[in-house]
């Protein structure tokens, strides 16, 4: 049973879970198809290798190497999240608006053959960094809880009485 898996888990399943009220506290709209969407507050990615770093951070310690590769993992997703991918979200709204420009210019010319409309494409991708941030403070909360937790555990299976 690995439960820096379980911590990491439950962090990336919370974020998703809360990315329906915040979006609901902010713009009034009930959205619950948000809980399987990427990108908006807080960022899961962030939420899941936050969490994992610091339930081993605190379960290891830090000059261990299990940490350090967390460590730099968690940053290179994190930067990740909210550099390349929020780019790419970016792009495609523009991508997206130019296809509706077009529409709208070509409104009135017929074309002699039946186009099929291109699907829009996939525009919350990635985070803003103060999503990325909220991520990564759910996560290093969620990362402890998990650490105090499975002392908790660890202490009540070393009293446990097994019968014969």
């Amino acid at each position: 049973m690995n439960k820096g898996v379980y911590v990491a888990l439950t962090s990336i399943i919370a974020a998703q879970g809360l990315k329906i009220p915040l979006y609901f506290i902010k713009t009034g709209k009930w959205k619950p198809g948000l809980f399987f969407q990427t990108g908006g507050m807080p960022s899961s990615h962030s939420a899941g290798v936050s969490s994992l770093t610091t339930f081993i951070a605190l379960k290891r310690g830090i000059p261990t190497i299990d940490f350090a590769l967390s460590l730099v993992y968690g940053l290179i997703v994190m930067y990740d999240a909210q550099g390349i991918r929020r780019q790419t979200g970016e792009l495609t709204l523009k991508v997206n608006n130019l296809d509706d420009l077009m529409n709208k210019i070509n409104h009135d010319e017929k074309l002699p053959f039946e186009e099929e409309q291109p699907k829009k494409l996939k525009e919350m991708l990635g985070h803003q960094p103060k999503e990325v941030v909220g991520g990564a403070l759910l996560g290093i909360l969620i990362g402890f809880i998990g650490h105090i937790l499975s002392k908790k555990d660890r202490k009540w299976s070393k009293n446990k009485v097994t019968l014969r």
